[in-house]
């Protein structure tokens, strides 16, 4: 009797332990992170401590990490400008060189995640530069006849005579974030909104400074949040082919950069 209760006991062990490590093998969706104990969620029981992948919360960078520079090779870049016409202004000022220098400034941008992780916000990133500027072409918003001055932001006050329309490869508007990315860059952005227009290192990192604020910290939900986070007019009907347009530059630079698009492209 003894001798069938330990062998009942070794059996229990011996499944408690195979069920263990089948659970910490998760095999999870995608989308879903799997935890420190092996199951499948997206709460922070989940996604938080421990995460063992998935879209994790302030995962560790990994040894898969790239190097911006090995994606962002000049063949990836050229590819892009190459296809802005001839009498294109962001033709003679855009360059590769001049957004390496610019991101040596934000650490974060496709450094913190997965190899493929990485590659897939910069691919989000160029997309989204791609579509703004007409492949590099435009330096500034071609319609600049508003101000983008907003009275509501009495701490970031208008100058006299000076327009915070779209500029540089994110198209950075209104006179709070020229205020909050020269204080964070080192130039008079209220004062000198023009220096993203004529300054191509600064151009880069003022688009990495909005992509750093507002949209790095939703890469991990799926392309769509990050059209959400640049322009969500788009969203829900309201341009969808703008919002296409956005989807298939992206799936273009996943697939140049052999890496899936991963899901939610749309918003």
């Amino acid at each position: 009797m003894a001798g069938t209760k330990m062998q009942l006991l070794i059996a229990a062990l011996l499944l408690a332990a195979s069920t263990l490590a089948h659970a910490q093998n998760c095999g999870c969706a995608q989308s879903l992170c799997c935890s420190k104990y092996g199951y499948c969620g997206t709460s922070a029981s989940y996604c938080g401590g421990g995460c063992q992948s998935g879209p994790c919360y302030n995962r560790p960078p990994s040894s898969g990490v790239v190097s911006v520079a090995s994606v962002v090779t000049q063949k990836f870049f050229d590819g892009i400008i190459g296809q802005a016409g001839a009498s294109c202004r962001g033709k003679r000022f855009y360059t590769r060189q001049a957004f390496l220098d610019a991101v040596k400034k934000y650490s974060s941008f496709g450094r913190d995640a997965t190899a493929d992780d990485s590659k897939r916000e910069i691919a989000a990133f160029f997309a989204h530069a791609t579509h703004e500027t007409g492949h590099f072409c435009y330096v500034e918003e071609v319609d600049k006849s508003n101000s983008y001055c907003d009275t509501r932001y009495p701490q970031y006050p208008c100058a006299s005579g000076k327009k915070y329309y779209g500029r540089g490869p994110l198209q950075i508007t209104w006179n709070y974030n020229y205020a909050l990315a020269g204080k964070d860059i080192g130039f008079d952005g209220l004062k000198s909104p023009e220096t993203v227009s004529n300054d191509v290192v600064v151009s880069f990192k003022t688009a990495l400074w909005f992509w750093t604020n507002n949209v790095h910290r939703v890469v991990n939900q799926g392309f769509g949040a990050t059209i959400r986070a640049i322009n969500s007019i788009e969203c829900n009907g309201g341009n969808t082919g703008e919002m296409n347009d956005r989807v298939n530059i992206y799936k273009n630079y996943c697939s140049q950069f052999g890496v899936s698009p991963g899901d939610h492209l749309t918003c």
